[in-house]
Parts: structure tokens; C-alpha cells; sequence
């Protein structure tokens, strides 16, 4: 999910930056300092997008620098457990499929692509389910549930496990796949009724 975050913060201005204004500095100074970083609190520091409250400058002795407490603004993605999330298929390999959902990337083990028997097709890539006839291949965009989160250091080592095993979850156009199996399956459970029904009378 994505958030606007304020954190107050102490930022060490340096010299060569204290002749411009401070609130241009500090922006500066802050979208270096805190873009693509991930905290345990606020997740992905996508981007600073301004500075508010400015406190007064502090020195310290044998330190040219000028240090400010300031308001920091800033846009910040972190998944939730059991969010729908909506992103996009950047690979597809035998042992899944890494979707890309906000500034990280996910990954749908086989196991968690659909609810079908499914086959790798590597001259694609994607996989193709057996019954359905469901297919997904990169660039396509589906939805799909967070079931496990670890988020380290940065993106790259960050990892979110996906599902796509729930009906109307996946591609949007499964959704009416899904809506057809739904129907057929009530049909054949109220014939089954009826039957029951009638050896009982």
C-alpha cells in the first residue's frame, strides 16, 4: 500500500550546500540521503516529495556544517499481509512468475499461479493452465494476494510472496473464466440435489 509519510529528522547540511536556501538544500540533501531506502516502519522511501517545519541551525565545533531539524514529506510503499495487490509479469520461469507491484518485485511460485494444472511453456514463457486454458506471459497485469513479506535493506533483497489461487485473482480477463466455472459448478450441484431428491421421494 502507498502512503504519505511525515518523519521529523536531523539533516546535516554541508558547506558548499549552505550558500542556496535551506529548504532547497535540505530537499536536496533529504531525496539523496532517503530515495530507495527501506525502513522496518515506513517500507519502500520511494521519493521525498518536500520539506515542512524547518527548526533553527545547530553547529558543531570542528564541523563546518549546519544541522536542522526538519519535517520531512515523503511517498512510501509497504506491502500489507492478505492485500490485493495489482502489478505487472516482468519474467516468467519454471519455478514461477516475478510480478512487479509498486517499486519491489513479487514472486508466484507455480504452485500459487492458479487453481488448475498448469504447464511451463518456455517458447512463450509463461504457463498455460490444462482445463482452463488460463494463460500468463510477461507484460501481462493480474491481481493477486501477499502471503509472506520480508523486506531487507533494499529492494533488491526484499521479497514478496504472491497467490493468485482465489477465484477472481490473476489476469482480468480470468475473471470471467472464473464466473463461468462458478455458474457450472452450481448447475451440476443443484442436479445433484434434484437426483438426490428424488430417489429419496
Amino acid at each position: 500500500m502507498f502512503y504519505k509519510t511525515k518523519i521529523n529528522d536531523k539533516v546535516r547540511v554541508p558547506p558548499k550546500k549552505l550558500g542556496a536556501k535551506v529548504k532547497a538544500s535540505l530537499l536536496d540533501i533529504c531525496k539523496e540521503d532517503y530515495e530507495g531506502r527501506i525502513d522496518q516502519g515506513y517500507g519502500v522511501i520511494i521519493a521525498v516529495t518536500g520539506i515542512g517545519d524547518i527548526g533553527e541551525g545547530h553547529i558543531i565545533p570542528g564541523d563546518g556544517a549546519a544541522y536542522y531539524e526538519a519535517e520531512i514529506e515523503m511517498l512510501t510503499y509497504k506491502p500489507l499481509m492478505h492485500e490485493i495487490v495489482r502489478g505487472t509479469i516482468t519474467e516468467a520461469t519454471e519455478f514461477g512468475a516475478f510480478v512487479r507491484v509498486g517499486p519491489i518485485e513479487g514472486l508466484i511460485h507455480v504452485s500459487q499461479i492458479m487453481d488448475d494444472f498448469i504447464n511451463y511453456d518456455a517458447k512463450l514463457p509463461g504457463f498455460v493452465g490444462k482445463k482452463t486454458e488460463k494463460k500468463i506471459i510477461p507484460e501481462d497485469n493480474v491481481m493477486a494476494r501477499v502471503v509472506t513479506i520480508s523486506m531487507k535493506g533494499e529492494t533488491s533483497n526484499s521479497k514478496v510472496g504472491l497467490t493468485m489461487r482465489q477465484p477472481f485473482l490473476g489476469k482480468v480477463d480470468w475473471a470471467g473464466i472464473d464466473a463461468k466455472a462458478v455458474e457450472k459448478e452450481a448447475r451440476v450441484k443443484k442436479r445433484e440435489i434434484k437426483s438426490v431428491k428424488k430417489e429419496a421421494q
